[in-house]
């Protein structure tokens, strides 16, 4: 498969170096927010970036990326502006891989066939889909694959070895391990199994691995990034945004930790 995504990953292990990715809700504060943060991410060395989707029941998000669903959901916003935004931001020059971050549920009622046609042909490189197992996964799976798109899985702490296995070898690019046992938000320490995990699930497979939930400091980077590929960053973009961080800010924060990442050591 060749797309932005496996690119990027194939550029990154063969000049071995470490990934950032980040994650921002689409419509939180507004959609034209949105383009401006993902300009600016790019602009900071942002490798790949999660375009999250708001969604009404989610599973896995902290009160921090429920406020933002919310208040984007109040603002109405669409699938429709999904596509239409990462098509205007690749007519405006962004190359970074682009991840759909979506529930299942919005999938599904848009039509998932139709879902993949529109999410190739506006510039997207895949999707995430949380919620949805690799078990129930294999016909959205296949249609990315036939589109040339990835399917990002995910691990996490309490998956057992046979199964991290069997994940790491269906998901497409990149496997997303789940630092926590628990929700998304940042978080001031490193959960202290992490680093003995991801060192299990890295001799399991050859994919990149990066490490999402609770990543907020440079520090943490670091010490993540000595035995992960990457790490993701997503609750603490949009906390600052929330206590109204311009978007330069944002540039400059992102500036910070991609500079902890890219630090070789």
């Amino acid at each position: 498969m060749n797309n932005r995504l496996t690119r990027c990953l194939a550029r990154a292990g063969k000049n071995k170096e470490k990934l950032f990715c980040a994650y921002v809700m689409l419509g939180y504060p507004s959609v034209a927010k949105t383009e401006a943060v993902v300009r600016v991410l790019e602009q900071a060395g942002t490798d790949i970036l999660e375009l999250g989707f708001p969604f009404s029941d989610p599973l896995a998000d902290g009160p921090t990326i429920q406020y933002a669903s919310e208040h984007a959901i109040r603002n109405g916003v669409t699938l429709e502006d999904a596509f239409r935004v990462v098509k205007r931001l690749r007519h405006r020059g962004i190359e970074i891989p682009i991840l759909f971050f979506s529930y299942l549920n919005p999938i599904l009622c848009y039509g998932a066939s139709r879902f993949v046609r529109r999410l190739q042909a506006s510039g997207f490189d895949g999707s995430i889909v949380p919620d949805l197992p690799p078990e129930e996964g294999k016909e959205l799976e296949t249609m990315l694959r036939q589109s040339r798109l990835s399917m990002v899985y995910l691990v996490a702490p309490t998956t057992r070895r046979n199964r991290m296995r069997a994940i790491a070898g269906r998901s497409n690019g990149f496997i997303y391990y789940v630092s926590l046992r628990g929700i998304t938000g940042a978080r001031r320490a490193v959960p202290r199994d992490l680093v003995k995990t991801v060192k299990i699930l890295k001799r399991l497979t050859r994919k990149p691995v990066l490490v999402g939930f609770g990543i907020s400091q440079p520090e943490q980077v670091r010490t993540i990034t000595r035995v992960a590929d990457g790490v993701v960053v997503g609750s603490a973009i949009i906390d600052r945004l929330r206590n109204g961080a311009g978007v330069p800010s944002i540039g400059g924060y992102i500036s910070r930790l991609v500079r902890a990442l890219k630090t070789r050591r």
